[in-house]
């Protein structure tokens, strides 16, 4: 008679290991695409896929949701721990307003939307369920979390990273041209007031959109787009590593449940769930 956790985890490997190697191959083609893009300066990008690296330029700040803290860009995450102490994600979010983004030769109007981001700089804190922090409960209920009560009785990790005012980036993503006519929207004049601006930055926001020379998004066609503070190099490296892990890591899982599952039905073993 087999145990019931080994034809548990055969059956989670069979599921999971053909996950991981196909996304080892999705991972394999965008680190090709980080290599075989060059870094365009920002003046000169051509329109469609483009790379550029500069300093980030607030348009407007935004408060950074567990930290409180005033940023340019954030993105959160939320796990909760299993049985084999391992962290497994349940919620992720990002702000979506706008930022610039400056080299020596001009300015860039980034839509974070979308973004896959790749950020150092934030936070990171496990905590019980129960005994939670405020700032951690209340945006859980806030974001009307479905299963935020069932996640409380296990321990949680929040992590926060940020992108602040001067800091350099590094943005993937496709480049359109900038609109003849851009307004600083009704959004955009709220989360002025909400940070006590006054109608002199409302005409620096203009004199910036001006300034810019076009639009970097996440694509209709080419899905590809990142915000990273690591190299071109850097970020290319990880992604080699991470198709890697997946190309020898999902093979080896999903032999081990299919030679497990044979193994049981061929020995007649009978087993309860």
């Amino acid at each position: 008679m087999p145990s019931t956790n080994i034809l548990f985890y055969a059956s989670l490997a069979l599921g999971v290991g053909p996950f991981l190697f196909l996304k080892a191959f999705r991972e394999l083609r965008l680190k090709t695409l980080i290599q075989n893009t060059p870094t365009a300066r920002i003046r000169s990008m051509p329109i469609g896929l483009v790379e550029i690296e500069g300093k980030v330029v607030p348009r407007s700040h935004v408060v950074a949701p567990f930290s409180g803290k005033e940023c340019v860009y954030w993105e959160v995450d939320i796990a909760t721990r299993t049985r084999r102490n391992q962290w497994t994600i349940v919620h992720k979010n990002q702000s979506g307003q706008p930022f610039f983004v400056r080299d020596e030769t001009g300015l860039a109007l980034v839509y974070p939307k979308g973004a896959r981001g790749e950020l150092r700089q934030g936070a990171e804190e496990s905590c019980m369920g129960l005994t939670m922090p405020e700032c951690y409960s209340s945006y859980m209920d806030e974001q009307k979390l479905a299963m935020r009560h069932i996640w409380r009785l296990s321990v949680l990790r929040f992590r926060e990273r940020m992108l602040e005012e001067n800091q350099a980036v590094f943005v993937l993503g496709t480049a359109e041209p900038r609109p003849q006519v851009m307004t600083v929207s009704q959004d955009d004049e709220v989360a002025l007031a909400a940070t006590g601006t006054d109608g002199s930055r409302s005409q620096r926001i203009r004199e910036l959109q001006h300034e810019s020379v076009g639009i970097i998004r996440q694509g209709e066609n080419e899905r590809a787009f990142f915000l990273s503070q690591q190299s071109q190099s850097e970020l290319a490296l990880q992604l080699s590593l991470h198709a890697w892990g997946g190309m020898l890591g999902g093979p080896a899982l999903t032999l081990f449940g299919l030679a497990t599952w044979l193994y049981a039905l061929s020995h007649g073993w009978s087993f309860h769930f």
